[in-house]
């Protein structure tokens, strides 16, 4: 619990800890994984290290959680509940968070020095923090207890059975029980971790959305071929091999109302938890009114295509719309086909709609103008990102990231 005294001090120091947090969050990444080398290779995203992305998420995820401890901003929530879900796809456990603290805080006082972080503001800020990561903790606990597993259970085998080339980027595995047991159940919407070890020995660790619903005994991933991970699944994962994967996870999952129309909206490789969606929408059969978008660079690229397409036709009252940012000026284009970048402006859909998006921030951030611009309040809106930058406001991509993630992969 924070007193009132702890959140006073905190007030006052927000803006000197927040204008240095930035500078906090690379000195405390260089302190934890000059003690604990073992979690840069094996557990952290090294890419999201290298270009600075898994920094700001903790910066980000700082600063908003203080912010809204002293505001009594309940947004917040959302947010840990998304770093938790990812936790719990890492098996992170509670005796990961004081190593955390350990470093974090003395990034704090080497960056902000004595004068500043006085005996009262460390204890202040060391309050924010167990907040924080009581919260988390026990959101995770939960997680862990619903899907019956436990941090050092989440991860098990599956042999790949199939392999499947979508796009010439883009395949699709699917996987079943490594033991010939039922997989666990998962939400639409919902992921798994993939961890794998590269070349140089390392066990990285990625996140791919579970595209296909065929029962207990299967699952599918669709990987494209993007960064050190993936492009391993590529080139070194085929039928019969066996990978190491996560129970499923992830807080983006569609909503039971059978009632509500729904507007699902992907770019790219954000297509695979669409079509889990859609997939779970075509076996419940409840007749609901459902908006398809989707865009990509040319058709040829575009990954489950065909797929979509049948999908769609099989889901009464679903339409699809789909845009191309590469199709020639005398290339013939006919619905649902359309030239140029995403306008939902130009497309009918229901103003009480539910809407569910995934792509890069960018697309998202675009997406979000546009549907405001159709009167569509934010409260209705929900994204899944692949980068720890997972809010996306209108204008552009939020700086408040992810979460105070142990690792964002």
């Amino acid at each position: 619990m924070i007193s009132s005294d702890h959140r006073g001090i905190v007030k006052d120091t927000l803006p000197l800890v927040g204008d240095a947090i930035a500078d906090i969050a690379t000195v405390f990444y260089r302190r934890l994984f000059a003690a604990h080398p073992v979690l840069k290779r094996d557990l952290f995203n090294r890419g999201n290290q290298a270009n600075g992305a898994q920094q700001a998420a903790l910066a980000g995820a700082v600063a908003m959680y203080a912010t809204a401890l002293v505001d009594g901003d309940v947004a917040a929530s959302a947010i840990m509940d998304r770093v938790a879900h990812k936790h719990a796809s890492l098996g992170v456990a509670p005796e990961q968070y004081p190593v955390v603290y350990e470093h974090l805080f003395a990034a704090i006082a080497e960056v902000l020095g004595e004068d500043v972080v006085t005996a009262s503001v460390a204890e202040a800020w060391s309050a924010v923090y167990w907040a924080m990561a009581d919260d988390l903790i026990r959101r995770e606990q939960l997680l862990y207890a619903a899907a019956g597993t436990t941090p050092s259970t989440t991860w098990m085998s599956a042999k790949v059975i199939d392999r499947v080339h979508q796009s010439p980027s883009t395949v699709a595995f699917t996987l079943a029980a490594g033991d010939g047991d039922d997989l666990p159940d998962f939400l639409p919407g919902q992921y798994i971790s993939v961890a794998v070890q590269l070349p140089d020995g390392a066990r990285q660790i990625r996140q791919y959305s579970l595209s296909h619903i065929t029962g207990a005994d299967r699952w599918r991933i669709s990987v494209r071929r993007d960064g050190v991970v993936s492009t391993h699944l590529h080139e070194y994962v085929f039928e019969g091999d066996t990978v190491h994967v996560s129970h499923p996870f992830g807080d983006i999952t569609l909503s039971s109302d059978p009632t509500t129309p729904l507007l699902l909206i992907s770019a790219g490789i954000g297509i695979t938890p669409i079509l889990g969606m859609l997939y779970h929408l075509q076996a419940e059969s409840s007749g609901r009114q459902v908006t398809v978008v989707h865009a990509d660079r040319t058709r040829a690229v575009h990954a489950h295509r065909a797929e979509l397409a049948e999908l769609v036709d099989q889901i009464p009252g679903a339409v699809l719309h789909t845009w191309y940012d590469e199709l020639p000026d005398d290339y013939p284009v006919a619905a649902p086909d359309r030239r140029g970048r995403i306008d939902l402006r130009a497309i009918d859909f229901p103003a009480e709609v539910n809407v569910y998006i995934c792509g890069p921030a960018p697309f998202m951030a675009e997406a979000t103008k546009q549907l405001g611009e159709c009167d569509i309040p934010r409260e209705r809106i929900w994204f899944e990102a692949f980068t720890p930058h997972t809010r996306p406001e209108p204008a552009a991509a939020c700086p408040v990231a992810g979460g105070l993630s142990l690792s964002t992969a």
